[in-house]
């Protein structure tokens, strides 16, 4: 990682675990084989070997360019295998829209971990803004502190967000609300304020799929849950106003439980012993 005439060595870890998802392979069902994607040629009717593919960019309608692989080795990003960042920001400037991939930094080697944790007490708040080259491809990036290491998070290019302006149907969002509406709108908001902990939220879709495929594995009868369906309310008023009713339902009976919890009696006092004269 380069910040100006300071360079650290670090190594590059993913911060996410796509085998956490339940993945499928695509079998033939009669046989239960795994099928092959094989490459094929409509025009010549045959099945191409790797040895023939070329990579084609498509100029115009059904046109093409062949790119050779030594014409792309000829592209030399200044930023190859560096994370060199020449910005600095607030941590809170970046929009989350153009936020792509998390990584995690580690300091590679005893002599970086000094310098590491020095630039790492010197970004707090900040995101570092820089650009590396990886895989073929140069890669626009934020670096941020995260508990004792750094985070890098790849970002997309600012083409390649579309403008919100596109969306038509926004066009017919009003500007201005009735007072009484928001005001209700935020005590049904205040009252699922909490502090946040994301290890608290299951993927249920995913949970049912295992239990699903748990329950086909030791061939047993797969059950669908029951879907419960949500409560028609078509005035707006009348749904804030529900949901504010609902929560506060909610909190009275837990309150209640708590009070008619079992109170464990105290123990009797001992008798003090008379002593003897």
């Amino acid at each position: 990682m380069k910040i100006s005439l300071v360079n650290i060595p670090v190594r590059v870890f993913p911060a996410t675990d796509s085998a956490a998802s339940i993945s499928f392979n695509q079998l033939h069902a009669e046989c239960q084989t795994r099928i092959q994607q094989k490459r094929w040629c409509p025009k010549c009717e045959r099945e191409v070997p790797l040895s023939e593919i070329a990579k084609g960019y498509e100029f115009e309608k059904g046109r093409y360019v062949i790119v050779e692989e030594e014409d792309i080795a000829k592209v030399r990003p200044e930023s190859t295998r560096v994370i060199d960042l020449v910005q600095f920001t607030d941590a809170s400037a970046i929009d989350p829209i153009y936020v792509d991939r998390p990584y995690y930094l580690a300091p590679d080697g005893q002599m970086a971990l000094e310098a590491f944790a020095v630039m790492r007490e010197g970004m707090k708040g900040k995101a570092g803004i820089g650009k590396l080259a990886l895989y073929g491809r140069e890669y626009l990036v934020a670096v941020l502190p995260k508990d004792k290491g750094l985070v890098m998070y790849t970002l997309r290019r600012a083409k390649e967000v579309r403008s919100m302006d596109n969306i038509e149907e926004l066009g017919g969002v009003p500007a201005k609300v009735k007072p009484d509406e928001i005001k209700l709108a935020k005590q049904v908001i205040e009252n699922f304020e909490g502090k946040l902990d994301l290890s608290e939220y299951r993927d249920a879709y995913q949970d049912e799929l295992q239990r699903i495929i748990d329950a086909k594995i030791a061939g047993e009868e797969v059950v669908a849950t029951e879907e419960q369906a949500p409560p028609k309310v078509v005035n707006l008023m009348d749904a804030l106003r529900q949901s504010l009713d609902r929560v506060s339902t909610g909190k009275k009976k837990a309150a209640k439980a708590e009070i008619e919890k079992p109170v464990k009696a105290a123990p009797a006092p001992k008798a003090k012993k008379r002593a003897r004269g």
